[in-house]
């Protein structure tokens, strides 16, 4: 995360939720939102910033451009907020009433989209990436429905247990934890350690889904030019784990693993048989883990 200014990548992952609910004719997942919240002026910014090749050094075509996005940008966020907002559908059908905490939440509308007041929905994310949404919804003038609360955490000074139930968390509520696009630039350790206060949340039975990049293989150069270009932006990505490595994890804070989704599988799932060349990331997992040790807290 970019201290001092809302996060880059926060933005262009709402830029290709919008473009995608916008143009596309085969939907993977379709935030009729994102356009709103990112705003017309905000939405041409990040449109030219990957035209002019981030650095402005560029000037590529509409095709390059959409070629660019397609290739490098729209296949992780589609498939991964489709993946676990299908796993929280289904998590809130068997459960009832329940609560979702989402982790780094960007730009996500869900809030807004939900129709089910049985879920009580808790942002999280960076201050000055809370900071940059409150304000878009303000001026939007988007009402904010009671059954949701907007976190912030500074995640290099504050922990997220903390923070949470000073919003009113409840431990006892059966919990959907989603942490999407986060686990990139957090070392294992430190996602260790954001584990860790999850199982310490969590009652027994609650889910936590997240998506990371795999450590090791023989990836294409889209690969490794997506990281060259988050590095360039501030952000950069820490390398990727084993699935020994987040097996592990998750079992030692009492989690087992109920779906996992190498990438082959997210390419069956979400992009076979499409017609605009979109395609899965080589290097991009889903995983979704129960937690089913009991915590009693105090």
């Amino acid at each position: 995360m970019v201290d001092e200014r809302e996060s880059v990548t926060a933005k262009i992952c709402a830029f290709v939720r919008a473009w995608h609910s916008n143009t596309s004719r085969q939907k993977i997942y379709d935030d009729y939102l994102a356009y709103d919240i990112l705003g017309r002026d905000e939405y041409l910014s990040i449109y030219e910033l990957i035209s002019g090749g981030f650095d402005g050094s560029q000037n590529f075509s509409r095709e390059d451009t959409e070629q660019i996005i397609s290739e490098y940008f729209a296949p992780i966020p589609l498939s991964r907020i489709h993946f676990s907002e299908k796993r929280l559908a289904d998590f809130a059908e068997e459960n009832g009433s329940i609560q979702y905490v989402i982790c780094g939440a960007g730009s996500d509308t869900f809030s807004f989209r939900n129709d089910n007041e049985n879920i009580e929905i808790f942002e999280i994310d960076h201050p000055d990436t809370q900071r940059y949404k409150l304000e878009k919804i303000k001026s939007l003038e988007w009402n904010i429905r009671k059954n949701v609360h907007y976190v912030s955490v500074d995640f290099e000074r504050e922990r997220m247990c903390d923070k949470l139930m000073e919003a009113g968390f409840d431990p006892n509520k059966k919990t959907f934890f989603s942490i999407l696009g986060v686990s990139y630039y957090l070392t294992l350790e430190v996602f260790s350690d954001t584990l860790a206060q999850i199982a310490d949340l969590s009652s027994l039975g609650s889910v936590v889904v997240f998506d990371y990049p795999i450590k090791t293989g023989d990836f294409p150069r889209r690969v490794y030019r997506l990281e060259e270009i988050t590095r360039s932006l501030g952000e950069v990505m820490r390398g990727g784990f084993d699935y020994n490595e987040i097996s592990r994890a998750l079992y030692s804070q009492g989690f087992q693993i109920d779906t996992y989704m190498p990438p082959e599988k997210v390419q069956t799932e979400y992009f076979s048989g499409r017609k605009d060349g979109l395609r899965a990331f080589e290097n991009v997992s889903l995983i979704s883990a129960t937690y089913t040790a009991g915590y009693d807290y105090e």
